[in-house]
């Protein structure tokens, strides 16, 4: 236990940006950030520390990468901050625990069956959570058993910032999808349910023993093209979804409170699945029951958004985990509004160091 700990948080250009900020808020602990991206000029390299340039997740030599800016820099904890990170390192994270370094992330297990969308579809309906209909569709025998459209389309085992996920209003359309965006394992076809007006992201927080600690929701407004990945007329016989079908981009904006109509649901939820972590879980609350669509195993892309309103769950797992503090159940924190826009920077011309100058520089 230290005063001011050192923690590496990766993916800057990603949700890492999120962690990062969070951390840095003034009434934080006050860590000593080690920041990482595979972008030598990352705009966010100006907020941290120590600035490293990684190599891509999928490179042989990432793991190793990460250890040696680990030992460079007296690193003791590790916040994954993109999808590709997370996967890669959970499966290292015994490494990290053998070096004595805190893998601040939901377990392998649950990594696993958050990311294949049909193991969650199944874990949901056995812990009595009645998930949107869904079919897994590999070929054109596939599409008979889907008579239930509108629907949205995305890749079994992908997620985050709905990447690859498309509307089909009907059979001619889903065929033109399988054609355009087919793979291997199948696409993961799921029931459009709800309105935009009902749809939440909501962040469910346990400690890394699986303890519950708190959760809070955002009801998200999609209201411009910063938040809104796909919008089309409604040409469906379902009136009661609206005039236009939407899926949200991975830029979330709306109110935030702790809306226990769907938190509370969550919370039992992250409990069910074992998760110890950070969780962010994507729902529409339909006839007064959520109706969760995707669940995503790590820190939530509104990570910032709420530790602006005092739920700053990066500096939680801190100070409950590093600095031995601890933490009230279901502490309170504020209610309102955040909007969101885009923000333009000049790169410092200094670029971050590569991690293999580290060892020159001992």
């Amino acid at each position: 236990m230290v005063e001011r700990p050192t923690v590496l948080v990766t993916g800057l250009g990603s949700y890492g940006e999120q962690i990062l900020k969070a951390l840095r808020q003034p009434e934080a602990a006050g860590c000593r950030i080690v920041g990482t991206d595979t972008d030598p000029f990352c705009i966010h390299f100006a907020l941290v520390d120590e600035a490293v340039v990684l190599p891509r997740a999928d490179a042989p030599e990432y793991v190793e990468a990460v250890l040696a800016v680990c030992a460079r820099f007296g690193v003791a904890a590790v916040f994954p901050g993109c999808e590709p990170d997370l996967d890669r390192l959970s499966g290292a994270c015994e490494e990290f625990r053998q070096r004595g370094i805190l893998w601040i992330a939901n377990p392998q297990a649950t990594i696993e069956l958050c990311r294949d969308k049909l193991v969650t579809g199944k874990k949901l309906a056995q812990f009595g959570f009645e998930p949107p209909k869904y079919e897994l569709v590999r070929d054109a025998g596939d599409l008979a058993k889907i008579d239930w459209y509108p629907l949205v389309v995305k890749p079994r085992t992908a997620g985050g910032g709905s990447k690859d996920c498309y509307i089909a209003q009907s059979r001619r359309e889903l065929e033109l999808l399988l054609e355009y965006v087919g793979n291997d394992v199948g696409l993961f076809a799921q029931e459009y349910v709800g309105t935009p007006e009902s749809e939440f992201t909501v962040g469910v927080l346990l400690d890394l023993d699986g303890n519950l600690i708190n959760s809070i929701a955002l009801r998200r407004e999609l209201v411009s093209q910063l938040n809104l990945k796909t919008s089309v007329v409604n040409k469906s016989s379902r009136a009661q979804l609206g005039k236009r079908l939407v899926i949200s981009s991975g830029v979330s904006q709306g109110e935030i409170g702790s809306f226990p109509e769907v938190t509370e649901p969550c919370e039992k939820l992250a409990v069910a699945i074992g998760a110890a972590g950070a969780i962010n879980v994507q729902c529409r609350l339909v006839d007064g029951k959520i109706k969760v669509f995707e669940i995503n195993p790590r820190f939530s892309g509104t990570t910032f958004i709420r530790a602006m309103m005092g739920y700053n769950e990066p500096d939680t797992l801190v100070r409950r985990h590093l600095l031995g503090q601890t933490i009230e159940p279901h502490f309170a924190y504020r209610h309102g509004r955040v909007r969101r826009s885009l923000r333009e920077s000049i790169v410092a011309e200094r670029p971050a160091r590569d991690w293999r100058q580290l060892a020159d520089e001992q």
